[in-house]
């Protein structure tokens, strides 16, 4: 008889229910098989979902009970032994679909009848959400489990829970729709239908993808837990897609319709239920990681092969258990398997270090130079490449279950996280300690955060996160969130994808139809009309719509097109040995690698490296070399100043900073200076203001208005300089003579004091 639902309990063990009124528990790993319940003779049984497991903290290591939905119109609660705690009458018609939510708090149930309802845990009716003339095939919930996505007819339906709020709606295929899946990682929904199509849309109802239409009408879809794959089943027919949309593979069982697929927690195998009474079991195999020379491939559950391709040697890795998660960089392999971690380095693949899991299902490992980060459902633990525990940040509200590498980002001394209670906000921890850094208050921003990343060279203090908002906008900001706090400045619009490099901090992305390398991006707070000049820009047509960046190593950058196929690209070099040479303050050599390239865009990154790190000197040769007179003028001009604190001022008006160069100068008491420096913005209120308050130089603002106003032929119309210009005689020569005092004296000061001149 046909099978007509499956779910998983464990990594291990399957539950099925057929139109043979049984329930049957499967192994997989011993192959065998055990019935659990007859059910009555006239319950044909049509969808089962388990009970989520993990609620409000407490683990448990397996699901304990589940929902089935049966063709009379009822569902029925039955415990994990296969004793039916509840039955409800829940539809006239059969019940076609029943859904826990995330935190096993509500049940919705969907029918023949066109209700779509709401239920609590223990089986009460909360609320009748939506009702129509049409059967609701399929429903899933939303990932923070506020809304509703139901099918209808040729349309798909988001309807939020709340009462009177915008609902969503969208016609998604020229048939009649069969299932549907919303996944609580990427936010991302798949439908299929009687058209003979799979489509994957966002949560906007955007189509992001639309599949060929196959022989026959697909019967089912199912996400995988992590959001990184998903099944497609139809007649003879199981397929493996990449959440993009593309096949990974097709397989042509002999099953008959696939009605319902579902994935293990972990995500390495999945079961399909069949249409001529077979349950078909399916592991995900040939998973595929590179890294410089390095090819490495899961060939069975538990082995992995190594491809040297410089040598061609060829390395077998072997498990005790299932392989589960791996990531390779920085020179490491770091394996999850469902009880335990190795860690190889590759240089030698003979003697990885291993040590126990607590959790098991690891759902992501991310890697920095000097550490890596796993995720699992009981929360984030940073580990040192030698197995030893560093630490494990913690935050209220934690959902570790929904973060994928989007949203979690790390460096050698810092891990940054996006919330999801708070789209807006960006969590940043120390790594070390696992605290939250600084003062411990979140980056902000005005609109919700799609993806971050932070860069991964330099100091601690310069350490600076890149992130793209909903309107696919690139901002970047540095972490530190206390003193000198710096401003979030946006570098690039309509940015699809993102990625800095391992070695330098570089940044490449996709923007509109131009991919873009931001050789310097630091470039935005030394001096920002420089940075177009800092850009390589080129063509991105060739990478089709909706490429993503999938690596950034050394010079070499990997693009994966929507249709799942690799490009190689390559950049100069030379920004990144430039990188290098100032990271170790060696100006000669930077120079002389920029007169060796001839290349502006060079050029442009060294001047603002150099005026980063105050160093004038190379900063007149960039700028002399890009033909920015005016810059170099003006640097020339502070190298004639008296004192080192006033060329510091000046090189922070340089970058723009004029509030910190004002405070610099009073605080070194350099009134007059602070004085100049207002009047030559024309900031002739606090130019005044700062010469009351301090009794000095009134005379001198003043004459300087009045010289401004004559220029434009203008009077004087603002009552505080009216007030103080009343019996004052303007004496140039006596402000000049003044003036040079100052000067004298800053000079006296800078002699007597033992400071370098720069």
């Amino acid at each position: 008889e046909l099978v007509s639902c499956v779910g998983w309990t464990t990594a291990d063990e399957l539950y099925s229910c057929s139109d043979d009124h049984q329930i049957m528990k499967w192994n997989p790993v011993t192959s065998e098989t055990t019935r659990v319940v007859k059910l009555p003779d006239d319950v044909y049984p049509i969808d089962l979902h388990w009970f989520p497991r993990g609620i409000g903290g407490k683990k448990q290591s397996q699901a304990e009970s589940f929902v089935l939905t049966s063709s009379d119109g009822k569902f029925h609660l039955i415990s994990k032994l296969g004793r039916v705690e509840k039955s409800v009458e829940a539809h006239c018609g059969a019940v076609l679909a029943g859904r826990w939510n995330y935190e096993g708090t509500a049940l919705v149930t969907v029918g023949e009848d066109g209700q779509v309802k709401i239920w609590s845990k223990s089986g009460m009716l909360r609320s009748t959400l939506a009702q129509q003339g049409t059967p609701v095939y399929s429903v899933a919930w939303a990932p923070d489990s506020d809304k509703v996505l139901y099918t209808s007819g040729k349309q798909l339906i988001i309807k939020p829970l709340q009462p009177n709020a915008k609902v969503l709606q969208w016609k998604a295929h020229d048939g009649l729709i069969l299932k549907t899946d919303w996944n609580s990682v990427n936010d991302l929904i798949l439908s299929a239908g009687e058209d003979c199509r799979y489509k994957v849309w966002d949560s906007f109802g955007r189509a992001l993808y639309n599949s060929q239409p196959h022989e026959y009408p697909i019967t089912s879809v199912a996400w995988a837990l992590d959001g990184e794959l998903f099944a497609v089943g139809s007649f003879n027919t199981l397929r493996l897609c990449d959440k993009t949309g593309w096949s990974y593979a097709l397989e042509k069982p002999n099953t008959g319709s696939i009605f319902t697929i579902s994935w293990s927690i972990d995500g390495t195998q999945l079961a399909g239920a069949c249409g001529n009474g077979h349950v078909i079991f399916a592991h995900v195999v040939e998973q595929h990681w590179e890294w410089k020379n390095f090819e490495i491939t899961l060939i069975k559950r538990r082995t992995m092969k190594v491809h040297n391709v410089i040598n061609d040697a060829v390395d077998l890795l072997e498990f005790r258990d299932r392989v589960i998660k791996a990531s390779l960089n920085y020179g490491y392999l770091v394996v999850s398997t469902s009880l335990q971690c190795y860690v190889f380095s590759t240089k030698n693949w003979n003697t990885p270090l291993i040590f126990d899991l607590k959790e098991g299902t690891v759902s992501l490992i991310l890697q920095a130079e000097r550490h890596f980060l796993l995720v699992d459902g009981g929360g984030l633990y940073l580990y040192s490449y030698e197995g030893r525990l560093i630490s494990s940040p913690k935050y209220p509200g934690m959902r570790t279950d929904i973060l994928n590498a989007q949203t979690v980002s790390l460096s050698n001394d810092t891990l940054a996280v996006k919330d999801k209670a708070d789209e807006k906000v960006i969590l940043i921890f120390e790594a070390l300690s696992g605290k939250p850094l600084g003062d411990g208050k979140p980056l902000t921003h005005k609109t919700e955060i799609v993806e971050i990343a932070l860069d991964q060279k330099g100091l601690t203090n310069e350490r600076k996160i890149a992130f793209i908002d909903k309107n696919r906008d690139l901002f970047i900001t540095s972490v530190k969130r206390f003193g000198k706090e710096q401003k979030i400045v946006k570098i690039g619009t309509m940015v699809q994808s993102l990625a800095w490099n391992d070695t330098s901090n570089i940044l490449c992305g996709i923007q509109d139809s131009r991919f873009t390398v931001w050789y310097y991006p630091n470039t935005v707070y030394v001096d920002k009309d420089l940075l177009p000049k800092t850009l390589y820009e080129k063509d991105a047509s060739e990478f089709s719509k909706n490429p993503q960046i999938v690596s950034f190593v050394g010079n070499q950058i990997t693009i994966r097109r929507a249709d799942g196929s690799l490009v190689h690209l390559h950049i100069s070099p030379y920004p990144a040995i430039l990188h290098d040479y100032v990271s170790t303050s060696r100006w000669e050599d930077g120079v002389r690698l920029c007169r060796f390239v001839k290349d502006q865009t060079l050029w442009a990154c060294l001047a603002a490296m150099a005026v980063a790190n105050k160093d004038m000197t190379t900063a007149e040769i960039a700028y002399a070399a890009i033909g920015e007179i005016d810059k170099v003028q003006y640097i020339n001009s502070i190298k004639e100043l008296p004192s080192k604190e006033s060329r510091m001022a000046h090189m922070l008006l340089f970058s723009g900073n004029t509030q910190e160069a004002e405070t610099l100068l009073l605080q070194s008491g350099l009134v007059y200076q602070a004085i100049q420096v207002n009047i030559n913005l024309y900031n002739w209120e606090r130019a005044l203001d700062l010469a009351v308050k301090h009794r000095t130089h009134v005379d001198t603002v003043l004459a300087y208005r009045q010289r401004f106003l004559e220029d434009f032929g203008k009077k004087e119309t603002n009552q505080r300089f009216l007030q103080y210009a009343e019996g004052l005689e303007v004496d140039w020569n006596k402000i000049k003579a003044k003036i040079e005092m100052e000067i004298a004296k800053e000079r006296e000061r800078a002699a007597a004091s033992p400071a370098v001149r720069t």
